[in-house]
């Protein structure tokens, strides 16, 4: 296997976290308002991800800056032809940490429902917009000779694009919803394993049709086995999830993401963005990446500094491992 074979996996992989773990932090976030009953339950929720959400944003930091490294023209095509979507997201992520900290700074009730609006809608638009996104680099867009995005952004919003969309604010709002059962007790437990059951059996529905589209289109062997992977994945979340075994119901939602993100991937190789026009003219592996030296640089990087990363951020989950709910709330002084 070659290097750039090798990065393009490693990206992979950080995506498929990214989304594993920025997906029920997400979720929770979209919570906020079908959830939450009042600003006691609201302030559970947000302290269910409190510790976590900035270490999971790490995980897409490292996705853009490996694939600037690795696949330099990706990066240029991605960012340049994406910018307005993807603009929207980073803006999104930036009002959402500020809400997150900005919200406890001031006891007027009106100041901290504005940041927790705040924190609903940046939580719901990104979720829908990196299904758009990846709806887009697996589906195939306008790229030139030049390598170059030569579509408008009213394009990027298509059928296919907007069901992964859909799909990804689904599933991460399921993802979302067996992790504050899973992290929760009392009635708001009970009401979240409800809601899961309901936007699970939705998501289902969506995620069959959006993998069977991507299947027909560019599968193959390999991706249908982690589309079956993924749906049986988020049946079986679904059960345990009445079953009450949250723990289950989690961990299954999050093999569906993973599966989910696999199979686009294996779609997508070795291809990095397909071009429409011409597939000549596509990105791949070969013609977007670095040279071989700087790949292998970043490997041994990646080796050194990558179980560091994975050690530290799940000592992290460890330490906030139990449950919390309202009567865990300490009084608010200001």
């Amino acid at each position: 296997m070659e290097l750039h074979d090798v990065w393009f996996v490693l990206i992979a992989v950080l995506w498929i976290g990214y989304f594993f773990l920025e997906g029920f932090d997400f979720g929770v976030g979209v919570l906020t308002k079908l959830l939450a009953r009042n600003r006691p339950e609201k302030r559970v929720l947000i302290n269910t991800i409190g510790p976590v959400w900035d270490g999971n944003e790490v995980w897409l930091l490292t996705a853009g800056g490996a694939t600037f490294a690795a696949f330099p023209e990706w990066y240029a095509t991605l960012f340049s032809g994406f910018y307005l979507p993807l603009l929207v997201i980073l803006l999104c992520l930036i009002v959402r940490g500020v809400a997150f900290e900005y919200r406890v700074k001031r006891p007027e009730e009106r100041w901290q429902r504005n940041w927790e609006t705040a924190i609903f809608w940046t939580s719901l638009i990104p979720a829908f917009l990196w299904g758009v996104a990846f709806g887009n680099i697996v589906g195939g867009v306008k790229i030139d000779q030049d390598m170059e995005y030569v579509g408008t952004v009213g394009e990027l919003f298509h059928p296919y694009a907007l069901l992964g969309g859909l799909v990804t604010l689904t599933l991460f709002t399921f993802h979302g919803a067996v992790f504050t059962a899973l992290k929760t007790v009392g009635e708001i437990r009970q009401r979240a394993r409800k809601l899961a059951l309901r936007v699970g059996l939705v998501t289902a529905v969506l995620a069959l049709v959006f993998l069977g589209w991507t299947q027909v289109d560019n599968g193959d062997g390999k991706s249908l086995v982690a589309l079956v992977v993924a749906v049986a994945a988020l049946v079986v979340a679904l059960v345990a999830n009445q079953a009450g075994r949250e723990g289950w119901s989690f961990l299954l939602s999050g093999v569906t993401i993973v599966a989910a993100v696999a199979m686009l991937f294996l779609t997508l190789f070795p291809n990095v963005m397909p071009s429409t026009l011409d597939p000549a003219w596509s990105l791949t592996v070969s013609n977007a990446s670095s040279s071989a030296y700087t790949l292998k640089v970043m490997t041994w990087l990646a080796v050194i500094a990558t179980p560091v990363v994975l050690v530290y951020q799940g000592w992290t989950y460890w330490v906030f491992r139990k449950r919390i709910g309202t009567q865990h709330l300490a009084e608010a002084t200001h």
